[in-house]
């Protein structure tokens, strides 16, 4: 199976997602195009192996729900909480959305990131971005091997 087409996911969901919430910029989305290749290979929707992971940046509800529990909700983050509320499909519960809603999961991936104190990478250098990726998305207690997904941040760039 092949996921999305790189190209298309970078230029058609991440960029014009992050432009909207005025996040934007070559690292920021290079961050999170070459994040969603390295959480879901850009084409799983579920966590393979039964976790609770959910589409194509394998963002957990509980992570989910901090953003919104912990940052959107509070003045500091009510803009873009509305922002993201414009994103909503009025059916679903919004942690569901992450895997029916492109635009949505990017938009809380890329939350997820603004949430961390240290400021995204200077430039897009795919060992940065993967490091960046492992230390402040997946975690330390997380599976993602850093040197192993440098691959899908060179890809991100090159898209």
């Amino acid at each position: 199976m092949n996921g999305l087409d790189v190209g298309q996911l970078k230029h058609l969901v991440v960029e014009p997602t992050l432009g909207a919430l005025g996040l934007g910029g070559d690292v920021a989305v290079n961050l999170l195009t070459g994040t969603a290749l390295a959480e879901s290979r850009g084409t799983y929707l579920k966590q393979v192996g039964g976790g609770p992971a959910l589409g194509l940046w394998q963002m957990e509800p509980a992570t989910h729900d901090d953003c919104w529990n912990n940052f959107l909700r509070f003045p500091v983050g009510k803009r873009l909480g509305g922002l993201l509320e414009d994103m909503l499909a009025p059916d679903l519960p919004r942690s569901a959305q992450m895997v029916t809603n492109l635009r949505y999961a990017c938009a809380m991936a890329r939350i997820r990131f603004y949430r961390v104190k240290e400021a995204l990478p200077g430039a897009s250098d795919p060992y940065v971005l993967s490091r960046y990726h492992k230390v402040h998305y997946n975690t330390v207690l997380g599976a993602a091997d850093p040197a192993a997904n440098v691959i899908f941040f060179k890809k991100a760039l090159q898209a």
